[in-house]
């Protein structure tokens, strides 16, 4: 019997957003879903490295500069308060045992969680392979969701 099919597109870069797609991700993996996520746009940055730049040109080199990556420097969406709030969340989380999103990722990849990057978005970027964390499982377009997700039980888009 063919297993049921999860499908989460990544949209969102921010701390609360990425949680909640990894608690749901994997939840649905632990209840034996075939379950991918799918990172573009701002998303993208839970899978980066901490990296200063990267980019081709000088405005692709400015957006990555303001738009540094890595799972441990999202802010929230709500009450960000110049990194504060990102900060207070991160204790409440330790208090609460609550694992971080570097932990979700190593969770969710040890369930079987597919983690894919956006191409498109990839490419219009500047970004290179070099510049995201080992594990990913696939860089795919937007073609190749809205495959998976016609073969998905259930997608969401956070």
């Amino acid at each position: 019997m063919e297993k049921e099919k999860f499908n989460i597109v990544v949209f969102s870069g921010d701390m609360d957003k990425v949680l909640a797609a990894f608690i749901l991700a994997t939840t649905a993996a632990s209840m034996g879903m075939e379950t991918s996520m799918f990172f573009t746009f701002w998303g993208l940055n839970v899978l980066r490295k901490k990296k200063l730049t990267s980019g081709k040109n000088i405005l692709q080199k400015m957006m990555n500069f303001m738009n540094q990556g890595g799972a441990s420097r999202l802010s929230l969406s709500k009450f960000n308060m110049l990194g504060m709030g990102p900060a207070m969340m991160k204790v409440l989380m330790k208090q609460a045992k609550v694992p971080s999103i570097e932990e979700f990722i190593k969770t969710a990849k040890g369930l079987g969680v597919k983690l894919i990057a956006c191409t498109t978005t990839f490419s219009f970027m500047g970004f290179e392979k070099d510049d995201f964390i080992d594990g990913i499982d696939s860089y795919a377009g937007a073609a190749t969701f809205m495959g998976m997700a016609c073969e998905g039980k259930v997608s969401y888009f956070i």
